[in-house]
């Protein structure tokens, strides 16, 4: 079927519900989208709202959104049951630009693992594969990948006890030491302090990184401007931009607009997000 790149949206039945822990849950529809990873799709509780989300499952006849339990769409979301309709556009945005080499690291942090995930599924499997979070419960996809991934957690629940910089950086270093090849490209998506980090880290060692990031949108297509990052407009312009771009966007790790339109810097925006 034809992408929904129109204005109405598509109704769809929740074909399936799996719980993936105790914060999060995936839900998939039975319709084919011509997607890329890191695209989105707006996602439509007919007498609620409509959020963005990205796609974290996809093959040719089924797609699947998942979705973190923390504000009142979202708890709605993950209430659904099998057979209700939501309402869908999309995909939308800019994806991941790939590249053929094992030369890579994905780098995530928490529900960032959501648009890396189909994105890691396309790549070489001797990547590096970086997977941060909070702590063990807020890990995503644990038996997915067919590819060691390096696990680290804020309060050392699992893994490694500390920041994804921390083991990037590691295998950074290590690879200048034993003359390895160097990364030739880090994709990344989590917190935006966290992309940020990320990002400085790869410019100190000159390697290309294209991160994800996450703003407001109620259109999906550029028109409100209500996601902007700087000058980019970040549904149609990203969500997914790279390093050029990155050095360009000032707001970046640094301010969001609100519902309202007002802008607040990273920590109020995203305890408002946590609550919308």
């Amino acid at each position: 079927m034809k992408p929904v790149t129109d204005q109405t949206p598509i109704m769809l039945k929740l074909a399936h519900k799996r719980i993936d822990s105790a914060n999060f849950a995936t839900l998939f529809f039975d319709y084919s989208l011509d997607f890329k990873p890191g695209q989105f799709v707006m996602i439509w509780i007919p007498g609620m709202d409509e959020k963005p989300y990205t796609i974290s499952h996809h093959n040719k006849s089924r797609f699947g959104i998942t979705i973190e339990a923390k504000g009142l769409f979202s708890k709605k979301a993950v209430a659904m049951e099998e057979g209700d309709l939501m309402g869908f556009r999309g995909p939308f945005g800019n994806g991941f630009h790939t590249i053929s080499s094992s030369n890579i690291a994905v780098v995530a942090g928490g529900c960032g693992m959501a648009p890396l995930a189909p994105l890691v599924e396309t790549l070489d499997r001797d990547i590096i594969f970086i997977h941060g979070a909070r702590s063990k419960e807020f890990l995503l996809y644990r038996h997915r990948f067919d590819i060691q991934r390096q696990i680290c957690t804020d309060d050392g629940s699992q893994g490694h006890k500390g920041f994804v910089t921390d083991l990037l950086e590691k295998e950074i270093i290590n690879r200048k030491k034993t003359d390895k090849q160097p990364l030739e490209m880090v994709y990344t998506c989590g917190p935006e302090i966290m992309m940020h980090r990320v990002f400085l880290l790869c410019e100190s060692f000159d390697i290309p990184c294209q991160v994800s990031l996450e703003r407001y949108m109620r259109c999906g297509f550029g028109v409100c401007g209500a996601c902007v990052c700087g000058e980019q407009v970040v549904c149609k312009d990203g969500p997914v931009f790279d390093s050029k771009r990155l050095r360009t966007m000032d707001d970046f790790n640094k301010i969001a607009l609100l519902k309202s339109g007002k802008p607040v810097n990273m920590d109020q925006y995203f305890s408002w997000r946590c609550q919308s």
